[in-house]
């Protein structure tokens, strides 16, 4: 298999959960909110979107918790019981079913850069964003931007 067709892995920091993408992300997303500034201890949060059934955990059992959220509604953050990375989350809005990865706990976490920038109007001034690469000042229609195969893939999990 080549590079190109290997799945992704990826692990926390002291290597107890290790988990495998069964596909690709439909979306990948560089967050630019306070709120992920904040968790991140970081200018902001890359995260791929995908179905949840597509992560396969292949070692460890991480653990769920419960954080606050901008929206009010929370999100669910999947951390390793020992070195406490967060390894994915699920927001309220998808749930269980739709897992944002950070995409910095991939092997290679080049191979997932941001397909949009979010949440941009708090950016940290000092950072400049790529260009070609679309950013908005808050949120946006994933049907104004997501290619149609992943908005397909979507609708089979979130109808």
């Amino acid at each position: 298999m080549s590079a190109e067709t290997t799945r992704p892995e990826g692990a926390c920091t002291c290597g107890e959960v290790r988990y495998r993408l069964n596909n690709t992300p439909l979306f990948v997303h560089g967050c630019h909110c306070t709120w992920c500034q904040r968790e991140t201890g970081s200018a902001f949060a890359i995260n791929a979107l995908i179905e949840t059934d597509e992560v396969e955990l292949l070692s460890g059992t991480p653990e769920a918790v419960l954080t606050p959220s901008n929206s009010g509604k929370g999100q669910t953050i999947i951390r390793c019981p020992r070195c406490h990375i967060a390894l994915w989350s699920h927001y309220a809005g998808a749930g269980p079913k739709l897992a944002f990865i950070r995409v910095g706990t991939l092997m290679d976490a080049a191979r997932f850069p941001p397909d949009i920038h979010i949440f941009t109007e708090s950016k940290l001034p000092w950072l400049p964003l790529p260009e070609g690469v679309p950013a908005v000042a808050q949120y946006y229609r994933s049907s104004e931007m997501w290619p149609p195969e992943s908005l397909a893939r979507r609708a089979r999990i979130l109808p």
